[in-house]
């Protein structure tokens, strides 16, 4: 299984790379942080939406048409994750998927080609997501309180002490600590 937030990631940072590489490009410096362009379109309200979409097409078009065909392939991208809740439909999994690549390669940028190469390397682990709607949340969260009390324990002279700690630390639940019941 993949970690949906991963990807995610990886389709936000690839809209990121367009938008700085285009910016610097076309006006030979940095242009202004574009927070709103790493936002779900599903959970911007359409006074948003609206605004930042016409704010890309103003935009000279060296600028604004890489960007906005960068965050079109990342909305497709989501809305194939999307169906983890939703859908599990084969067809409509393809077609999504089919959505998301005939984009990626239609903008000719090599973030989203980079972007779509990565989803296809990593294609059967979304897939069992889609499919089951399981992640490895779990275990990424997990590993990521050992690496913590890992490092705050470093210097414990004693290994086993440093084991201990992280073992309490990732036990704590299943012990009753953590319960608020």
């Amino acid at each position: 299984m993949v970690d949906h937030f991963h990807i995610v990631q990886l389709a936000n940072a690839a809209v990121t790379e367009v938008r700085r590489r285009v910016t610097v490009q076309v006006r030979g410096r940095r242009g202004r942080k574009g927070n709103r362009l790493t936002r779900s379109a599903a959970r911007m309200y359409g006074s948003q939406l609206d605004p930042m979409i016409d704010d890309l097409m103003a935009l000279p078009k060296g600028i604004g048409v890489p960007i906005l065909s960068a965050w079109n392939a990342k909305e497709d991208l989501l809305d194939l994750l999307a169906l983890a809740r939703t859908h599990r439909d084969r067809a409509i999994i393809a077609d999504r998927l089919f959505r998301f690549y005939d984009r990626c390669a239609a903008s000719g940028l090599p973030e989203l080609e980079h972007l779509a190469s990565t989803v296809q390397t990593w294609w059967p682990e979304i897939l069992a997501f889609i499919q089951t709607g399981i992640t490895n949340a779990g275990s990424e969260g997990t590993n990521r309180v050992i690496k913590t009390v890992a490092r705050d324990a470093y210097g414990f002279r004693n290994p086993e002490n440093q084991r201990l700690r992280t073992r309490c630390a990732t036990t704590r639940r299943n012990r009753g600590f953590l319960n608020p019941a």
